[in-house]
Formats: C-alpha cells, sequence, structure tokens
C-alpha cells in the first residue's frame, strides 16, 4: 500500500517575482529617473531626498499604492530644482494630456495633437 504524499509547501525561491509596475508610465518615470541620474543631473543621495520628503507627505497612502505618483512629483521637483523644466509649463501640459485623452475616441492611440485646445507652448 502506498502513503499519501504529503503536500508539497510552495518555495518562495521559485515563485514569479511579483509585478514592480502596474502601470507602463511607471516603468517610463522609473526608466527615466535612472536614465536622467546616469547622465550626471543629480546624483542619488540628492534623488533619494526628494522622494523621501514626497513619500513622507500627509497625503501619501499608507498602503503604498501611490508609490509612483510621488516617484512622478518627486522628479518633476527634483528637475524644477536644477532649472530644467519650469512647473507651470509641467502642470500646462499635464492638462493639455489630460485634455487629449478626454477628446481621444477608445481605441485610439493618446497624442497632443487630440487637445481640442491645442498644445502648450
Amino acid at each position: 500500500m502506498t502513503q499519501p504524499e504529503a503536500p508539497q509547501k510552495s518555495n518562495p525561491a521559485t515563485q514569479p517575482d511579483p509585478k514592480v509596475f502596474d502601470e507602463p508610465w511607471q516603468a517610463q518615470a522609473f526608466a527615466l529617473t535612472v536614465t536622467l541620474h546616469e547622465s550626471g543631473l543629480f546624483d542619488w543621495p540628492e534623488w533619494a531626498q526628494f522622494l523621501s520628503a514626497e513619500l513622507h507627505q500627509k497625503s501619501a497612502k499608507e498602503d503604498g499604492s501611490d508609490y509612483y505618483s510621488h516617484w512622478l512629483t518627486a522628479l518633476e521637483k527634483l528637475l524644477a530644482s536644477k532649472g530644467v523644466v519650469d512647473v507651470p509649463s509641467v502642470a500646462a501640459l499635464a492638462k493639455s494630456w489630460q485634455r487629449a485623452a478626454h477628446a481621444t475616441p477608445h481605441g485610439v492611440a493618446i497624442t497632443l495633437d487630440n487637445d481640442p485646445i491645442g498644445r502648450p507652448v
């Protein structure tokens, strides 16, 4: 008579890694940050200081679901502090993308050309 096999426990080392990015824009923001760092625009401790300041905002969600929103805000602030971008231009461009997204039919690629008001200068 054969003994039934004991259920095997799953080995975390053999399980696939959990998904790092929930949305493509998160991976793009991450890659952009790494590329700007590698180009010498800022050092990693400086980046960590900006990111940490954003993650410690009272508005930050405890579950971390808004991590990459804070990541993006930290990057925008860091770039503004370096004079690479100015905050009003970033805000105008974000609004243009939002208008374009709302004006674009489902299934069609969203481009700034779809902004009914026109692209910011």
